[in-house]
């Protein structure tokens, strides 16, 4: 890419602004933004699931909002000064919800159209998360706050599935499941190299090496999920710094 122009011209965000920016409404555009928001369909989920509504109005109202988003061309109205893409997703749903109750007949299930394709398991998954968070016994969050939470888990969850993909197309399975521990800060306390290297019957300096691996193929692709919502480099570094804050707050 060095010499050839900015290198997140091809990234999906930079493509909806480039529609924006030029009043276009290309499948390019279209598809860039239908694959941005499989990744946004959680965290918009329990934002309007936080709103009150039930699950099945929420997914409802969720997948009213994709269509309307795509069927009146609201992405074309951004610009590149206008900042991230989550935080234009989240403002374009608060105003959508705002009317929601005047397009909620019309809009229902995407009005007949399969924008984003709901399967059960993404919904499950989105109610999961926001049944996590809201459950008795956890700090009360804002719905905000909620909103971001679940981008940065979805990111996270979202990387460690091509982690783990990528491991299994290279068939070391199983030595996936004994290291994803050492990515999983806090989930649970860590086995020492010692004792890790003794059950996998292999070196402790080869263990060591396997999990710097694993690690760097992690931030990588993680990464790669946040680049795709920003225009440049920089706003990627803010991006992950933003993502850390979040899972620590």
């Amino acid at each position: 890419m060095h010499g050839q122009g900015d290198p997140f011209l091809a990234t999906h965000w930079t493509v909806i602004l480039a529609a924006g920016e030029n009043g276009a409404d290309t499948e390019r555009s279209r598809a860039a933004l239908s694959q941005l928001c499989q990744t946004y369909w959680p965290p918009l989920y329990t934002y309007v699931r936080a709103r009150g509504y039930d699950r099945h109005d929420a997914q409802d109202l969720t997948q009213g909002f994709f269509a309307y988003l795509i069927e009146h061309r609201i992405y074309t109205r951004t610009s590149r000064a206008k900042g991230k893409f989550r935080a234009f997703l989240l403002a374009a749903l608060k105003n959508f919800l705002a009317d929601a109750r005047d397009r909620e007949q019309r809009l229902k299930r995407g009005g007949g159209h399969t924008i984003i394709p709901l399967d059960d398991a993404r919904a499950e998954a989105a109610e999961s998360l926001f049944a996590m968070h809201l459950s008795p016994g956890t700090d009360a969050i804002a719905e905000d706050q909620l909103f971001e939470r679940t981008w940065a888990e979805t990111l996270v969850h979202t990387a460690l599935e091509s982690l783990a993909s990528a491991y299994k197309a290279e068939g070391k399975v199983s030595l996936f499941a004994e290291l994803k521990t050492f990515l999983t800060v806090g989930a649970a306390p860590l086995p020492t190299y010692a004792e890790l290297a003794a059950r996998l019957a292999v070196a402790e300096s080869t263990l060591r090496s396997h999990v710097t691996r694993l690690r760097m193929r992690y931030r990588a692709l993680l990464r790669n999920e946040v680049r795709r919502t920003v225009a440049t480099e920089a706003e990627v570094n803010d991006e992950l710094r933003e993502l850390l804050r979040v899972l620590s707050r």
